[in-house]
């Protein structure tokens, strides 16, 4: 089975903004460099 690494991290990135908002910036700046970094990569 296949799981799509940017179907994954949204889940995950969706779960912690709804966890913790206050962290919201950082997961959206992480989030935007890791499917930056898998873009190249690809």
């Amino acid at each position: 089975m296949y799981i799509n690494p940017h179907a994954l991290l949204s889940l995950v990135a969706g779960i912690l903004i709804l966890i913790r908002p206050a962290l919201l910036n950082y997961i959206i700046a992480i989030y935007l460099i890791i499917i930056g970094i898998l873009g190249m990569i690809r």
